[in-house]
């Protein structure tokens, strides 16, 4: 579903991906683990068409997307949820899901993403900004799979939310694979979480992957090696 070969990007003349090869099968769902300033970030964005690709190619299942903006991309099916969110926090919950809309034609929120997400169905007229870390962080993925998206991008989702909430959202997005049938790809630096959510672990160190491993039999005395500082 998500092919990527040879990816560089680079900020100015600083190369930051060293020729990233990843393949994420549909239904798939993938942790991209390592520490803070690994790259984990900037793949993401560069997956997005946020920062250019200096080389390589990406394809979202027969469909080519390298060198397309991000709306192009999104309407090829590619939905990102930042780190930190970045909802709307003036909009309510409801026009925040909306805006995920744009590229479907629909005016209509579908109802199984509110029966993903319950809480947000109680709170469709309250503001994004008054709602909990968690909450917001839900809103985000709402408003992602409102696009119809075939691959579906999580930024550092756990950042600031609360352990309970965070094995919610692992359950949450099992279910969203296992009935959407798409693809989702992690990063992350708590391993429990990955564990839980994936079914690959994959480490970045310094912009190259450094461990590819199903998590059934995985060796997480290595990987908790690679994300301690």
């Amino acid at each position: 579903m998500l092919d990527v070969t040879d990816l560089r990007a680079a900020y100015g003349e600083s190369e930051v991906l060293h020729g990233l090869d990843l393949k994420v099968r549909p239904g798939e769902i993938v942790a991209i683990m390592g520490r803070n300033g690994m790259g984990k970030t900037t793949l993401m964005k560069t997956l997005m068409g946020i920062v250019p690709e200096k080389s390589g190619a990406v394809s979202v299942g027969t469909d080519a997307v390298t060198g397309l903006k991000s709306h192009q991309r999104v309407a090829r099916g590619i939905a990102y949820v930042p780190q930190g969110r970045m909802i709307f926090s003036a909009m309510t919950v409801q026009e925040n899901v909306e805006t995920g809309l744009t590229v479907t034609g629909s005016k209509k929120v579908p109802d199984d993403i509110y029966e993903l997400f319950p809480v947000l169905l109680e709170m469709k007229s309250r503001r994004g900004g008054n709602l909990s870390g968690g909450q917001q962080q839900q809103l985000a993925i709402a408003r992602a799979l409102a696009s119809n998206p075939k691959v579906l991008l999580l930024d550092e989702p756990t950042e600031g939310i609360q352990p309970s909430i965070i094995r919610e959202m692992a359950r949450t997005l099992r279910k969203i694979r296992d009935q959407k049938g798409l693809s989702i790809i992690v990063s992350e630096q708590v391993l429990s979480f990955a564990l839980d959510v994936a079914d690959r672990v994959m480490v970045i160190e310094n912009g190259e992957f450094v461990h590819d491993s199903p998590r059934d039999g995985i060796d997480e005395a290595k990987v908790s090696k690679f994300l301690s500082v």
